[in-house]
Formats: C-alpha cells, sequence, structure tokens
C-alpha cells in the first residue's frame, strides 16, 4: 500500500511539473506574440486608393513603319544588264542622286529615235527658211509655205516627244540607263546588285526610298479593345533600343479593316523623328489611356500580396490597426493594379514591407 501510494504522488509530481511547464511556454509565446505599434507605422509607407477616373492604361504592340506618303518605291522603266549601284542599303541620299546604271536595248532605242527627230527638226527649219527666201523671191506659193511651217511644228513636237520618253527612262545620249532618286530620304530596300539582269515586267521594287524625318507607329489593337480606341487618344511609344525614352504623340487613323487571322485592326500614330532614332522595321510598345465602362479603384501593384492563388492587400483603419484583405485585381497595366473588389477609394493601403507583415499577421 505504501509502494502504490508512492507512485501515485510521484505521478501527480510529475504532471504537476509538466503543466506547470506549458503555461510557462505559454506566457512566453504571449509575451513574444507579433505586435504593430505606432512607432513601426509612422515608418511605414502609407498609399491611399484612387479612382480610375474611367480611365486605364493599356499596353499595345506596335511595328514602326516609313511614312507611306513620304515613301517611293523604284522600278525599272527598262531591261538590261546593272552596271552599277553607287549607294547601299541605309545610305542617305537626295533628290536627283544616282542610284544605279543600266545597260539596255531599249534604252539604245529610245536615243536612236531622240537623235532622228533632233536631225528631222533640223531639216524642217533649214526647209523652212529656203522656203522663206524662194516665197519671197516669188518662187514659192503661199501654200508651200505654210506647208513648210506645218513641217517644222511637227518636228519641233515629234523631237520634244522623244527627248521626254529619254528624261523619263533616265537615260542620256551614250545609251545608258541611270536610275536616280525621286525624293530625298535613306535606302530602306535594296534588291539590286551588278551584273543582275532585270525586266521592266518583274513586279518587285529594286530600291525603296523613304524620307523618315516622320514615322508612323502603327499599333496592333484586338477586337475586345476597338470600341475603346479613338482618333486623338495621346499615346507614349517606347522601343528596346532606348529603354529610358518615351515618345509621344496622338492617334490620327484607325484603320476599320479587322484582319481575320490576327483579329486586330491597325492604328497609326505619326512621329517627328528629326534626329533619325527610330527606324523602319523597329517593334514598339504603345500606352493608351482608354476608356473604361466602369471606374475601378487603383494602387501601386507593388502593393498587392499573392499568396495561395489569391491576392490580398494590408489595410490600415481609422484606429491604426492593419488588417489582411483579400481583393480581386480586374487588370494590371505597368505597374497599377486596377480593382474589383475588396477595397474602395480612400482607403489606406501599406505600401512598403508588406510581405513581412502579412507573414507575421496571417
Amino acid at each position: 500500500m505504501y509502494k502504490l501510494f508512492k507512485s501515485i504522488s510521484f505521478v501527480s509530481f510529475t504532471a504537476a511539473i509538466l503543466l506547470q511547464s506549458c503555461n510557462q511556454r505559454t506566457e512566453i509565446a504571449k509575451e513574444q506574440k507579433f505586435e504593430i505599434t505606432d512607432s513601426l507605422i509612422k515608418r511605414l509607407l502609407i498609399d491611399t486608393v484612387a479612382q480610375s477616373n474611367n480611365l486605364s492604361n493599356r499596353n499595345f504592340s506596335a511595328r514602326i513603319t516609313a511614312d507611306e506618303e513620304k515613301t517611293a518605291n523604284i522600278f525599272p522603266m527598262v531591261s538590261g544588264i546593272v552596271k552599277t549601284v553607287p549607294v547601299k542599303l541605309g545610305d542617305r541620299v537626295s533628290k536627283g542622286q544616282l542610284l544605279a546604271t543600266m545597260e539596255s536595248a531599249e534604252m539604245a532605242g529610245f536615243d536612236k529615235e531622240a537623235i532622228s527627230a533632233s536631225a528631222e527638226l533640223r531639216n524642217a527649219e533649214r526647209n523652212l527658211k529656203l522656203t522663206e527666201d524662194m516665197y519671197k523671191g516669188g518662187l514659192a506659193s503661199e501654200r508651200e509655205l505654210e506647208e513648210a511651217k506645218n513641217a517644222l511644228k511637227v518636228a519641233q513636237a515629234e523631237n520634244k516627244r522623244s527627248n521626254a520618253i529619254l528624261q523619263l527612262n533616265g537615260g542620256n545620249k551614250n545609251g545608258s540607263y541611270a536610275l536616280k532618286a525621286p525624293i530625298s530620304g535613306f535606302v530602306i530596300e535594296k534588291n539590286v546588285n551588278s551584273n543582275m539582269q532585270v525586266r521592266p515586267d518583274n513586279d518587285q521594287n529594286i530600291f525603296t526610298i523613304a524620307d523618315i524625318s516622320k514615322v508612323w507607329a502603327v499599333i496592333n489593337i484586338y477586337e475586345s479593345d476597338i470600341s475603346r480606341i479613338e482618333e486623338g487618344n495621346e499615346v507614349d511609344i517606347s522601343v528596346l533600343s532606348y529603354p529610358e525614352k518615351n515618345f509621344k504623340g496622338k492617334i490620327d487613323k484607325i484603320y476599320n479593316v479587322l484582319d481575320a487571322e490576327s483579329k486586330v485592326i491597325n492604328a497609326r500614330v505619326t512621329i517627328d523623328n528629326a534626329n533619325f532614332m527610330l527606324k523602319p522595321g523597329m517593334m514598339a510598345t504603345v500606352k493608351i489611356a482608354v476608356k473604361s465602362k466602369i471606374s475601378l479603384p487603383v494602387i501601386n501593384s507593388s502593393s498587392v500580396i499573392f499568396d495561395e492563388n489569391k491576392n490580398f492587400v494590408l489595410v490600415l483603419n481609422d484606429q491604426n490597426k492593419i488588417k489582411i484583405q483579400e481583393v480581386e485585381v480586374a487588370h494590371k497595366a505597368e505597374n497599377k493594379s486596377y480593382i474589383s473588389k475588396g477595397i474602395k477609394q480612400g482607403d489606406k493601403i501599406i505600401g512598403s514591407k508588406q510581405v513581412f507583415l502579412y507573414e507575421s499577421l496571417k
């Protein structure tokens, strides 16, 4: 009996010690529980939720192209063999500058016509002078004089026509074909080399020259955004080559044709490019402030915490207490998030150390 009493006393004593130890750990845990003090809040960045005013920034892809109204596609007017090509792709050229020379049988025919027309003109001039002298001496009739004058007019017209054809085809009196720049600009396409044979019925141009002092940004707009884009919308354009620089402009034309495959329409922005920084063919990102059907609260995307496939923010209430608030993000644009549920305009959001605070509070 004594041994049984002794065993029970030992178990009770051990249980008491364990219970006391448990209570001590609970008290320590309570003492170590994380608390947000006023001094900590003062060191945090506090953002106030703003309203988007029915506008939201959307990003679209675009490509830089030359202004079509200041672009010349150059085709050969005659067939022949290319002899020289003094310009290269990317060269800056002036109006009238030589681009290429060719030897052409057709040009030889134009030369012959011009030479013949010039000879006929000289003969008609001599015949008119002789007829006038004979008319004065009574050796030629008035009718013969009139015929000589008409023959001179015909010869003058033929000479003018043959020389115009020669000049239109870029030729000269030595039988070669000279291809010259019709405008000033840059050679943005070149499809010809020396000793190459060309034909006038080829549907591929051999040069493209463009004045790129102004260029176009052709924007791809998806079908879901068509109703929100209007002519006159201001845009910010950025390209990979100059990430620190924004190019500004306005949408000056919307092409009302939907591409059947990509389901996009194109909008055009004309950009001043006096320093030639933008090159045709560059890809660009265009930011447009588009109209939204509803006005949503907007916050910095960095304030949103993503955890377990949900989005959260830390809201500071009027009593300077921080609570975790789940939100629904309607869409994002650059560094802004537009919130459809969970917060409203005027709410105060923690904008710094929010991940640390979230982990400590949850």
